[in-house]
């Protein structure tokens, strides 16, 4: 088992050392509030307890103040609330601040996938292939509403809005397979829009970097990739299954009714039609949510779906 399967007792295993710093601040917050509840909480049951009336004839004694009570009770919580404040400052800066020598990736996000995209122009669709102990730094844009990178492994997390750039950086350094979510509502399929970061060596990356995504592979199973990265959280494989978009099974040559009226075959031309302009013929009964994917899959990678879906049944 890689290290980074095993659990902790509050979060996900620290694989960066920023996370280290944050889940020590975490500790330090913790057991700080910790220790507070039980002084004041423990305190009030106390003198509740000790000075609760024993007769009708007790008689309160008057207490004017205690100058160095009073001194302690505000200064100790400020000494501890600034300790805070700069300790967080710190692990802010850290992660906010980019190593020059960062190896940089192109994230586009859109409902309901992530597409990760390299410097030599290889796209991969919801993996994230990165060496172990390299800073790298993610520029990152929506194409439709607002996301929100999370890694929780590495303690990071950064909004991705549409029309502008956001980045965020991180060095891990233990192998393995680290999720990624989206942390900002961004509609019904929210939950599926999942990724994942695989931990290489540098020989591996290498190598994989410099490899065709699709070499060796028929066009039919090119598409079941497609399907796995970027289909799966609005189309099932189950007949009748309803999810946000229709089902693929035996979808290919079915005639479905539209909305607004009239019919459509499901062929070659409607299935390319339908992944760049989703919206043009909506089947009855669903929404036009579909992201297009005009930029996104090259005439490979469309081919490669519509054969997949005719071996559906």
């Amino acid at each position: 088992m890689s290290s980074a399967s095993t659990t902790s007792v509050f979060m996900p295993p620290a694989v960066t050392e920023v996370a280290k710093n944050v889940d020590t601040l975490y500790g330090f917050l913790l057991i700080a509030s910790l220790i507070s509840c039980i002084l004041v909480i423990g305190g009030l049951i106390y003198f509740a307890m000790k000075y609760r009336r024993q007769g009708d004839n007790d008689k309160v004694p008057y207490i004017s103040h205690n100058t160095a009570l009073e001194f302690l009770w505000s200064f100790i919580p400020f000494v501890i609330f600034m300790v805070a404040f700069v300790w967080g400052w710190v692990v802010y800066y850290q992660l906010r601040t980019f190593p020059v020598d960062s190896m940089e990736v192109m994230v586009n996000a859109q409902k309901w996938n992530w597409v990760f995209t390299y410097k030599n122009g290889r796209k991969s669709p919801a993996l994230l292939t990165v060496p172990v102990n390299q800073n790298v730094k993610l520029i990152m844009t929506s194409k439709d509403v607002l996301h929100s990178f999370f890694i929780p492994a590495f303690r990071n997390k950064q909004d991705v809005v549409p029309g502008r750039y956001t980045a965020v950086w991180f060095n891990a350094e233990k192998l393995g397979s680290y999720q990624v979510f989206c942390a900002e509502y961004c509609g019904d399929n929210h939950a599926g829009m999942l990724a994942k970061i695989d931990v290489v060596t540098r020989a591996e990356f290498d190598q994989w970097l410099s490899t065709e995504p699709y070499k060796g592979l028929a066009p039919a199973q090119i598409g079941q990739k497609i399907y796995s990265t970027s289909c799966i959280a609005c189309h099932g494989l189950a007949p009748g299954e309803k999810k946000t978009g229709p089902t693929f099974a035996g979808i290919f040559g079915k005639t479905e009714e539209l909305e607004g009226g009239g019919t459509v075959t499901v062929d070659e031309n409607y299935i390319r039609e339908s992944m760049m302009l989703p919206n043009a013929k909506i089947v009855k009964g669903f929404q036009g949510v579909m992201p297009t994917q005009s930029g996104q899959l090259d005439d490979e990678e469309v081919a490669g779906v519509i054969e997949y879906l005719k071996t559906l049944k």
